[in-house]
């Protein structure tokens, strides 16, 4: 998983993950910080140097060493809530330990760093609390916000923030304060995946109290505990995080997660014409979700300017993937965005009242096809795929097989959480219009999905190309096993974290993708090339780059996406292309950005923190960095607050 080998080339940049590091800390105080600490690691001559002797034991060990036995304590735990709380202790001790433990055991632990385990540390927030990680702000006091934030560091300090309110966590609903874990998840994702330093990072939770009855009656309840507030002063709230950012930290790259359906979209418009930001959400689950369509595209030899898609469902997750798709036809065909819009037919199926946490969302309450006479009912995301009324007089536009045998789909997906909607009769339909149809059944958990990929592979005679959201056993047909893998477990997640693609070819060999494999890239590119702006054009081209990537291209038997365990090689291409075209577009601030690209990519691994301990020298604390002194990344660090 570790990236290829340093280059020296570039060894000179700020963010070069090659050579040894300044440290300021000595004794007691640098085993205490995280990001230099090594433990039982710590060379002779760095015992020496740094006045550890005595404060450890005497033999000293490797990494990998560590890594074992860490895996042994990690193990003894009783389960996986109780592994959850040993790996964000391991996290405040050894930055380093911490990663190289996950990425050895990948597979394995991932269900308990991210879902669905997290969900459980989000919901018992307050009860868990030992001690806290990232930055709170608080709605009453929003003169005091830029002060907050201004102690995580100078201008240039930090590079990657994740935002929530806390409103739509994960499938679990309004979750208030404890939303603080979902943005330090994250950007444990982006480190993970991506090579972010974590010391450059920012998690950040915005409490506008919650509207969970439960938490509002826990007295442990850490957050504000009174109703949302919503309206103008919420959107002061953000537009005051917002400003703060971008005068303390400039060229830092905001990525907004779990917002409330009424909120995520309108924020995300806002300001991607103001800052370089992400809602992953809302572009990370269209990201993803394009990169397997246009793999599947492939295999079937169909270009996506000729495609038709319905999208089956409501929420933020449809919307999304609508609109990286119409943006990828816009791109590629050189269509206006309302002519690509034209390929997609989007149904509206209302979220079940159970699932619905927020009064006030809004969407379409009754089922069938987008129409612009629905007007005010339809959401901000609705509206670009709304279609004439006059093209649907007389026909049915209530029912999907009705829709489906009008517009004759080679690409449908479902997020609508409603279970069993794509019958055999609705498969048979769009089967006998295309050769291979591509059918994503997304929903999650696996009880609210569309379909059973061994009920469509049976419908289909094994035609039908299949990416779904929820996890399943091995498929037998035709006297051939399916093996269905499954990286993330679905049982909190919401869409745009749940889409963890099992994606299903020709031979029916599935492969593994999720969100993890499209955001960190995508930040990563940002992050290095100081875009001023996140881009369409670029979001299209880290897609192209994550499905360049398909092994189905050399081999229509393989699977059509990359194997996450190749997830840091992937961001490396998918951060190249961000890059250069941040470029193309004269939107890269960094200086220096190579043009060949042999260079480009060693300049983007270069760049990428690694799971390695490196050699410490130590230096006068007068004049060293935050980072140096142990309090990069750590808040409090007495910064001069005073807007300019």
């Amino acid at each position: 998983m570790p990236s290829q080998s340093n280059s020296p080339k570039f060894g000179h940049l700020p963010l070069s993950s090659s050579g040894p590091e300044p440290c300021a800390l000595t004794g007691a105080a640098l085993l205490r910080s995280p990001y230099h600490n090594k433990g039982s690691a710590f060379p002779p001559e760095e015992r020496e140097a740094f006045k550890l002797y005595g404060l450890l034991p005497p033999n000293v060990q490797t990494l990998d060493e560590q890594v074992q036995r860490a895996y042994q304590q990690y193990s003894s735990r009783a389960d996986a809530l109780a592994k959850n709380t040993f790996m964000t202790s391991m996290k405040e001790q050894n930055e380093v330990l911490y990663y190289k433990l996950i990425q050895e055991h990948l597979k394995e632990m991932f269900s308990v760093i991210y879902m669905p385990t997290e969900g459980d540390a989000i919901q018992n927030f307050s009860r868990l609390f030992r001690q806290p990680e990232g930055c709170f702000l608080n709605i009453f006091d929003r003169e005091r916000v830029y002060d907050d934030m201004a102690q995580w560091g100078a201008a240039d300090e930090i590079d990657y923030i994740v935002v929530t309110d806390g409103e739509e966590i994960l499938g679990i609903g309004d979750q208030g304060v404890g939303g603080i874990l979902i943005s330090v998840a994250k950007l444990v994702l982006t480190t993970l995946c991506a090579g972010v330093h974590p010391a450059r990072t920012l998690p950040v939770v915005l409490d506008c109290g919650t509207d969970n009855h439960q938490l509002l009656n826990d007295e442990l309840y850490l957050g504000l505990r009174r109703p949302r507030i919503r309206g103008r002063e919420y959107d002061d709230f953000v537009d005051t995080f917002v400003q703060s950012t971008r005068k303390l930290y400039p060229r830092a790259y905001v990525h907004f997660e779990d917002f409330g359906l009424s909120n995520a979209r309108r924020i995300l418009d806002k300001y991607s014409t103001q800052i370089p930001c992400f809602n992953d959400d809302i572009q990370g689950t269209g990201c993803i979700t394009l990169a397997a369509i246009m793999a599947g595209l492939h295999v079937s030899k169909l270009r996506l300017a000729d495609m038709r898609l319905i999208v089956f469902g409501s929420g933020s997750a449809g919307t999304g993937i609508a609109d990286q798709v119409r943006d990828a036809i816009a791109t590629e065909s050189g269509k206006s965005e309302e002519e690509a819009a034209k390929q997609i037919w989007y149904v509206s199926q209302p979220v079940p009242t159970i699932l619905l946490t927020i009064p006030s969302q809004r969407c379409v309450d009754k089922p069938g096809l987008l129409l612009k006479s629905q007007g005010e009912d339809l959401t901000e995301g609705q509206h670009p795929f709304a279609r004439d009324d006059s093209e649907w007089k007389g026909k049915d536009h209530k029912d999907l097989m009705s829709i489906i045998r009008e517009t004759k789909p080679h690409v449908l997906i479902g997020t609508s959480t409603k279970p069993k909607t794509f019958t055999e009769e609705v498969v048979k339909e769009m089967a006998k219009h295309v050769e291979r149809p591509i059918i994503l059944p997304l929903s999650n958990p696996t009880r609210l999905h569309e379909a059973d990929p061994k009920d469509i592979i049976e419908w289909t005679e094994g035609r039908a190309l299949i990416a779904t959201g929820s996890p399943f056993p091995p498929v037998k047909y035709n006297g051939k096993e399916y093996e269905i893998g499954r990286l993330m477990a679905p049982s909190t997640q919401s869409h745009a974290d749940r889409v963890s693609m099992m994606l299903m070819e020709g031979c029916h060999r599935l492969a593994e993708c999720n969100n993890s494999c499209a955001f960190p890239g995508i930040g990563l590119g940002a992050v290095l090339s100081r875009t001023r702006l996140l881009t369409k054009t670029q979001l299209v081209a880290a897609v192209k780059a994550l499905a360049a990537q398909s092994p189905a291209l050399k081999d229509p038997n393989k699977g059509l996406v990359p194997d996450v365990t190749n997830v840091r090689e992937i961001s490396v291409q998918i951060a190249k292309a961000v890059v250069k075209t941040a470029v193309e577009e004269g939107l890269a601030t960094e200086k220096g950005i190579p043009e060949d690209d042999g260079d480009l990519e060693e300049w983007v691994r270069e760049q990428m923190w690694e799971t390695k301990y490196r050699p410490l020298v130590r230096v006068e604390k007068e004049g060293a960095s935050s980072f140096a002194k142990g309090e990069a990344g750590m808040g409090g660090t007495k910064r001069e607050a005073k807007e300019q």
